[in-house]
């Protein structure tokens, strides 16, 4: 860094009045400075005039000026001074660091920061770097046209003024050339020495920013932790009532809940622990750089808090796991039970329903690979599209097919046999719903039925699908449906038992659903039966 002489000299602290050093400076609009006194008498000796004159610039002023005292060059005036008598140099300085800053002492403090080991040396810098920016108020004498360290071959230039990038502008957080000080773009800004804000920002802000992002890493993995266990409470819970089977059924739905919710808080803060460990790694590389140019324009965008959920008011076990959720269940599992009560000997007799009905399929309905049998109730899905017309009727990207009865009202049964097939659907759909395109399959959309997939995961479909654990797997599926009351039931024929039954209203005729789904290469190529019901003996 220049010495103290290579840039100040007593005439750059004179009154152009008085011809002495400054007493009380204030600054004019124009930019330039005098004594509070010698301005003021001035000024008072010119209220005949219709204009108030700056005495260097000569620029008038309709208005006397409203003069305020500028601290920071009464401040660098008195440093000077105590400068140019030789004042003690263990005495620090401490003047102001910059325009718009608040004053900060230098001191044995600023001496062991930077590790200067002589006072003077620090009261020279702090003296560049004030002087340099008090270029923004305009003193009397202008700087020389060329930047101290425009010497060094190494030092980047200015693109516009072809100068060295010797400051750091705290406001735009770049680095600018003392030209670029003087321009509007930078006046009155805040700025400081380039090097000497890279040592500050480098030796004490960098760890602190990289010390708070590893705080922020250790609170999220403990709440992932957290959450992680409450999961495992939920998953003990569950086991702790599936000795009830219908009970159980309706817990998978909450369980099923907590588990996509905590699935999605633990990808959350992943992505968080992720992204503040990026930021972490590059603040660690940050601090070994040499270059204080990147380091500088890139520091404030890496120091600044990240932007991140508040994780301490988010919690999995109470919503979830909670008194007053497995009282919901029961209450639910009461109702479940008097909605069963109301279905005379279904429960323990379902191959017994009333009204079976003699459904067929209709062709006219079913997706081109499908292959109907002649007498309509059998169904497979074939390698290839069979030569039929494309029908407003028909489905053409899901393997399905409707039933050719159409029920509004009363009660209806039939039964499918479904035997070892790895996949497939079984169930009612509206008259009215789509089936050109991609469908969305839920009871909203005009769908409820229970569907089968890779031989073990048995489902209702709804949004989500609901899972359904059965302890046997059905080779035979009785589908009861009572139109009055918008139930729709599912049974394990040979085990007489009930699988799921869906409560909900229908607005439109509804068909019996079949779906064999695709014959997955001859591994679920064996068709889907409707069988008659045996009568009651």
């Amino acid at each position: 860094m220049s010495s103290v002489a290579s840039f100040l000299s007593e005439d750059q602290f004179t009154c152009s009045i008085c011809l002495d050093m400054f007493t009380n400076p204030v600054s004019t609009p124009c930019g330039h400075s005098f004594c509070l006194a010698c301005i003021s008498c001035y000024w008072d000796k010119s209220t005949g005039h219709k204009a108030f004159l700056c005495p260097i610039c000569k620029e008038s002023y309709r208005r006397r000026p409203e003069l305020h005292i500028n601290r920071t060059l009464k401040d660098i005036t008195e440093q000077f001074k105590l400068l140019s008598e030789g004042g003690p140099e263990s005495e620090g300085f401490s003047g102001v660091v910059g325009v718009g800053e608040s004053s900060r002492e230098g001191g044995d403090e600023g001496l062991d920061r930077k590790g200067l080991g002589d006072g003077i040396k620090l009261l020279h810098d702090e003296l560049d770097f004030v002087f340099v920016f008090s270029l923004s108020l305009s003193l009397s004498s202008r700087p020389s046209q060329s930047d101290p360290a425009d010497a060094s071959a190494n030092m980047p230039l200015c693109p516009i003024h072809q100068r060295g990038l010797n400051y750091f502008c705290h406001n735009h957080q770049v680095c600018v050339c003392s030209s670029c000080l003087e321009t509007a773009e930078h006046q009155g800004h805040s700025a400081a020495l380039a090097k000497r804000e890279w040592e500050m920002r480098k030796g004490s802000q960098l760890g602190i920013t990289e010390g708070e992002l590893k705080d922020l890493v250790t609170q999220r993995e403990r709440k992932m932790e957290e959450i992680k266990r409450a999961l495992k409470d939920i998953k003990v819970l569950e086991s702790a009532i599936s000795t009830s089977h219908q009970l159980h059924i309706l817990f998978l739905l909450f369980g099923r809940y907590a588990e996509q919710r905590a699935q999605g808080l633990v990808r959350e803060l992943e992505l968080e622990i992720a992204q503040l460990k990026k930021r972490s790694a590059k603040l660690i590389q940050l601090a070994q750089t040499d270059d204080y140019i990147t380091f500088l324009e890139t520091f404030h965008i890496l120091a600044s808090p990240p932007q991140t959920k508040k994780w301490s008011e988010t919690h999995l076990n109470s919503e979830v796991t909670s008194g007053s959720l497995l009282q919901a269940v029961t209450d639910m599992m009461e109702r479940y039970r008097e909605e069963l009560c109301k279905l005379p000997q279904l429960d323990s007799n379902p191959v017994s329903p009333p009204l079976p009905e003699d459904v067929t399929l209709d062709p006219n309905t079913a997706h081109p690979r499908l292959i109907i049998a002649v007498d309509g109730k059998q169904v497979c899905c074939g390698d290839r599209h069979q030569p039929v017309l494309d029908t407003a009727e028909r489905f053409d990207r899901v393997v399905c097919v409707l039933g050719r009865q159409g029920f509004t009202s009363g009660r209806h049964y039939w039964e499918v046999k479904v035997g070892d097939k790895t996949d497939w659907d079984l169930g009612v759909a509206s008259r009215s719903v789509n089936r050109k395109g991609k469908i969305t399959v839920s009871p909203a959309q005009g769908y409820w039925f229970l569907s089968l997939r890779d031989r073990t995961e048995y489902a209702f479909r709804t949004e989500p699908a609901t899972p359904l654990a059965l302890s046997l797997r059905p080779s035979r599926i009785g589908v009861f449906v009572d139109c009055e009351k918008g139930q729709v039931s599912f049974f394990d024929v040979e085990a007489k038992k009930l699988i799921f039954t869906f409560v909900d209203h229908f607005d439109d005729m509804i068909h019996p659903f079949f779906s064999p789904c695709t014959n997955k290469s001859g591994q679920n190529d064996a068709a889907l039966v409707i069988c008659p019901v045996a009568t009651p003996e």
